[in-house]
């Protein structure tokens, strides 16, 4: 049975925010990778657990690119959405942007593709509910979605 196919928009997080504390940076005064990744994988299982109501499980991190440092006092603002749902797995996109501390210019910091996995209780994977991308940009996403796990089962191979 097919569950309901739900927007874009019904999941996405678009302002979810945190602030770099001193025990989130490194000796020169940077936010720590790992760190950044760990909020990412947080706000994208909320992204995802929203969208499937199931519990979702991270399978992978791809393309994970960081553009810019960011430092302590910097307001973080997390913007995720799911670009697409296959059978039992989903892509979710995840931007992560800083506001300096002092100047509050705004900055592009991180972006990564996160693959997530519904599981039952069991951690069997279960059937998810379909995306429907609606803007353009929405619809970009789901097409480059789809090359990008294409390219990652050619290398699972």
């Amino acid at each position: 049975m097919a569950l309901p196919a739900k927007p874009v928009c019904e999941s996405a997080i678009n302002d979810q925010t945190a602030i770099v504390f001193p025990n989130d940076i490194n000796v020169i005064g940077t936010l720590y990778g790992g760190r950044a990744m760990e909020m990412a994988d947080e706000v994208a299982a909320i992204v995802a657990k929203r969208h499937s109501g199931v519990t979702c499980v991270t399978l992978g991190i791809d393309s994970v690119r960081f553009l810019a440092p960011a430092r302590h006092g910097d307001i973080l603002i997390f913007k995720a959405a799911v670009n697409r749902v296959w059978r039992t797995s989903m892509e979710v996109g995840m931007k992560i942007l800083a506001d300096d501390f002092h100047t509050m210019q705004r900055k592009h910091i991180v972006s990564a593709y996160f693959t997530f996995v519904g599981v039952d209780a069991n951690m069997k994977p279960v059937e998810l509910p379909q995306v429907i991308p609606q803007t353009d940009e929405e619809k970009r996403r789901f097409e480059q979605a789809d090359e990008r796990r294409k390219a990652r089962m050619a290398v699972a191979r």
